[in-house]
C-alpha cells in the first residue's frame, strides 16, 4: 500500500479511458445488431424491407474497411503520437456512426457511412496497445491490456440493453435514429476526459517523478518510448515467415466466428426463439457478460502449465488446444435448443451453450495474441498484429456473407441456415490450430 502511494497510480487513470474508449467503441458497433430486424421488417410494416443478404453486405463492408484500415492506423498513429490518433479515430467513427441515422433505408447509403465508421474504428485498438507501452512498464501491460480489452465486452453488453430499450422508447420509426445519434454522442464527451486528462509521460504534469522512473524502468528492453517511432520492418520480409502465416490463419479461421457471435445472435434468438428487440437484450447481455471470464481463463490456463515446468510457447499452444475442443459444444444446440423437447427452457439452454463457446473465443483470443509476441522480436509484433487483424478481418466477412445467404436460403426454415453456422463455429477452431501446429511445429523465435 505505501509501495503503491509513493510511486503514484496516475497511469491507471490512462488505463481506465482507454476502457471507455474500448467500450464506447464496441457500443457504438453493436447498434446495428439490434436494428437489423427492423431493417428487415417489410416496407408495409414499417421497416425498410431490407434482405438478410444486404444487411450482411452492410456488416461485412464495415468489417473489411475496419480490417484493411488497422495495417495504417498503427503506421498513422506512430505519426501523430496516441493523444491525436485516438481522438481524431474517436472523432471518425463517432462522426460516421451518427451519420448512419440521417441516411433513410438506403442499403448503398449503409454501407458507404459503415465503410468509413470502419475506417475510425480501426485506430481504437493500435492506439491503445500503443499507450500501454508508453505509460506501463512490461510486467503490467498485460494486466493492462485485459482491463482495457474488457471494454469491447461491456460496450456489447451496453448496446444489448440500450438499442431495444431506445426502439421502445421512442419508437421504431425515431428509435432507430436514436440509437445511432445518442452512442455516438458518448464519444465525444469521452474526448473531454481524454483532452484533460491524457499526455505523454514526459510531458505530463500530474505525473510524480517516482511514476515516471516506474514506468521506464525497463526502457533499455523497450522499443517504444513516449511517441518515438520504432525500428521498420520489411512487410516483404515478414511474409517470408512460416510464424507469420501461422499468426495469420489463425486469426482468418477463428475471428469471423466472434463477428458472427456480435452481429448474428440477436436474429437467431428471434427466428429460433420467436423473441422481440427488447427480449434479446438480456440473453445477448449474459452472453457477452459471461464472455469476460473466458478471456481471464485464457490467459489462466497456460501460466498454470507455464507454473508447471512448461516451456512457454508449448503452454501456450497446449492451452489453445483445451480450449478449441470447447466450441464444439455448440454442436450440441439442435438438441437443446430445440423447443418441443424442452419447450418454455430451450431458450435457457441455448444462451448458456453459446455463452460457453463465446467465453472459448475470448480465451483462445488472449492466447493466439500472445503467440506474436512469444514468436517475434518486439519491434515486428505491431506489424505482424496488423497483419493477423487483417486476415481476421477477411474472415469476418466470409462468415457474415455466408450468414447472409444462408438465413435468406432458408428462409422458412432458419433452423437449418444456423445449424450450418455454427458447424463452421464449432470446428473453426480446431482447423486453425491445426493449420498454426503444421507451420510451427516447434518454437523458434525469430531473429530480426
Amino acid at each position: 500500500m505505501n509501495t503503491a502511494k509513493k510511486i503514484g497510480t496516475y497511469r491507471w487513470v490512462i488505463c481506465a479511458l482507454l476502457l471507455f474508449s474500448t467500450t464506447i467503441n464496441y457500443m457504438d458497433r453493436q447498434v446495428i445488431a439490434y436494428l437489423k430486424d427492423f431493417f428487415c421488417t417489410d416496407i408495409e410494416k414499417g421497416g425498410f424491407g431490407w434482405t438478410n443478404t444486404e444487411f450482411a453486405y452492410v456488416t461485412s463492408f464495415f468489417t473489411a474497411f475496419y480490417a484493411g484500415m488497422t495495417i495504417l492506423a498503427g503506421w498513422i498513429i506512430d505519426k501523430i503520437g496516441t493523444k491525436l490518433g485516438l481522438a481524431f479515430s474517436l472523432i471518425i467513427w463517432s462522426v460516421f456512426g451518427i451519420a448512419n441515422a440521417f441516411v433513410g433505408g438506403a442499403v448503398t447509403l449503409h454501407v458507404i457511412m459503415r465503410s468509413f465508421f470502419g475506417l475510425g474504428e480501426a485506430g481504437n485498438f493500435p492506439a491503445s496497445i500503443k499507450t500501454i507501452a508508453e505509460w506501463f512498464p512490461k510486467k503490467e501491460r498485460a494486466l493492462a491490456t485485459g482491463i482495457f480489452n474488457s471494454g469491447s465486452n461491456i460496450g456489447a453488453m451496453i448496446a444489448a440493453l440500450f438499442v431495444p430499450w431506445c426502439m421502445t422508447y421512442f419508437g421504431t420509426d425515431l428509435g432507430w435514429k436514436m440509437s445511432f445519434i445518442i452512442t455516438g454522442v458518448v464519444g465525444f464527451i469521452w474526448l473531454i476526459f481524454w483532452f484533460v486528462a491524457y499526455e505523454t509521460p514526459a510531458k505530463h504534469k500530474k505525473l510524480t517523478k517516482e511514476e515516471f522512473d516506474y514506468i521506464h524502468i525497463d526502457d533499455k528492453d523497450d522499443a517504444i518510448v513516449d511517441n518515438t517511432a520504432g525500428t521498420k520492418t520489411s512487410w516483404n520480409k515478414l511474409f517470408s515467415f512460416k510464424q507469420t502465416w501461422a499468426f495469420f490463419f489463425g486469426k482468418f479461421m477463428t475471428d469471423g466466428v466472434w463477428w458472427f457471435y456480435l452481429f448474428w445472435l440477436p436474429d437467431f434468438l428471434k427466428k429460433l426463439f420467436h423473441m422481440t428487440t427488447l427480449e434479446v437484450r438480456w440473453p445477448c447481455f449474459i452472453v457477452y457478460g459471461v464472455a469476460i471470464f473466458g478471456s481471464v481463463f485464457g490467459g489462466s490456463l497456460p501460466l498454470y502449465l507455464i507454473n508447471r515446468g512448461m516451456e512457454v510457447y508449448k503452454a501456450r499452444m497446449t492451452a489453445m488446444l483445451i480450449i478449441a475442443f470447447i466450441p464444439l459444444i455448440v454442436l450440441s444446440l439442435p438438441y437443446f435448443g430445440n423447443t418441443e423437447i424442452f419447450k418454455d427452457s430451450a431458450m435457457y439452454y441455448a444462451v448458456a451453450i453459446i455463452s460457453v463457446a463465446a467465453a472459448a473465443h475470448q480465451a483462445w483470443s488472449a492466447n493466439l495474441f500472445t503467440t506474436v509476441s512469444d514468436m517475434f522480436p518486439k519491434k515486428a509484433v505491431g506489424s505482424v498484429t496488423g497483419i493477423g487483424a487483417m486476415a481476421g478481418g477477411l474472415g469476418g466477412v466470409l462468415v457474415q456473407l455466408l450468414a447472409g445467404k444462408l438465413t435468406d436460403l432458408y428462409k422458412d426454415n432458419p433452423q437449418k441456415a444456423y445449424l450450418i453456422m455454427f458447424i463452421i463455429c464449432a470446428f473453426a477452431y480446431l482447423i486453425g490450430w491445426m493449420i498454426m501446429k503444421s507451420l510451427v511445429p516447434r518454437h523458434k523465435k525469430i531473429a530480426m
